[in-house]
């Protein structure tokens, strides 16, 4: 395909899976339970960071997850006691376990208190052009208290060359807004132009199969050669085509 084609062919998939049709199955599920804008977030940040693994069971383990917040999560990473917490114990998905859990309540909790949420942490300064400084400025802020090792790979790393999927994907969830229904927006002061795509091993593939991508490990590298390519098909809202990669990949094995 040449590049009008191209982009033609991806813009077609991008509205084919950007549809209601595609939450039921899809993590984005969890935060679309709510509509407080704090339930959101923490239900959306939450849920993005145990989505590796087979779908059904992310969101079955995060839909435990709320109900150990009492379906209240920015309540209760707000409010909770020391009781409260102990019901969190035994919660797993894969290697991301109530030790982990436990340290993430009390990092949410230190960051609504003292820095009046998720959003303020993410937002970009004058003269950046992604958002890589912005995710290495998260998560200093989230692992400032004391914390176990083990918990620090639950947080992804762009300075370490990791493609942080999870992350990529919570910000599109909270910044983009098309009236399409899936993602939220509701996060506003920051561009969609300046996300970067969720690289997963799904849509990594297709992309190299669509000569999007050379680089052959998914790492931060690959996300910013992908980034380039989709910044030139559309500069405005380059992250609207994860739906067409990631939809080409799972549902049509492309």
């Amino acid at each position: 395909m040449n590049k009008k084609e191209l982009a033609l062919f991806l813009n077609t998939k991008a509205r084919q899976y950007n549809s209601p049709d595609f939450i039921e199955s899809d993590p984005i599920s969890i935060p679309h339970r709510f509509s407080q804008k704090e339930d959101i977030e923490i239900a959306g940040f939450l849920s993005a960071t145990i989505a590796w693994g087979q779908r059904k069971t992310i969101i079955r383990n995060a839909s435990r997850l709320m109900h150990l917040l009492d379906d209240a999560p920015a309540d209760f990473v707000k409010n909770h006691s020391e009781e409260d917490l102990e019901r969190l114990e035994g919660f797993v998905h894969r290697t991301f376990n109530s030790d982990d859990l436990l340290y993430f309540i009390h990092s949410l909790n230190n960051i609504y208190t003292h820095y009046n949420g998720l959003e303020g942490l993410f937002t970009v300064k004058p003269g950046e052009t992604s958002l890589k400084n912005a995710l290495g400025r998260f998560r200093s802020v989230f692992f400032e208290k004391g914390h176990l090792a083990r918990t620090r790979k639950h947080v992804s790393d762009p300075f370490s060359n990791s493609a942080c999927k999870r992350l990529n994907m919570f910000l599109r969830w909270m910044v983009r807004k098309d009236r399409k229904g899936v993602d939220f927006g509701i996060w506003k002061e920051i561009s969609p132009s300046l996300l970067s795509c969720p690289l997963d091993v799904h849509t990594a593939n297709v992309a190299r199969k669509l000569k999007l991508l050379q680089r052959k490990q998914n790492d931060w590298k690959a996300v910013e050669e992908l980034d380039n390519q989709l910044r030139k098909l559309d500069p405005v809202d380059p992250v609207k085509y994860d739906f067409a990669l990631f939809g080409l990949g799972v549902f049509e094995k492309f």
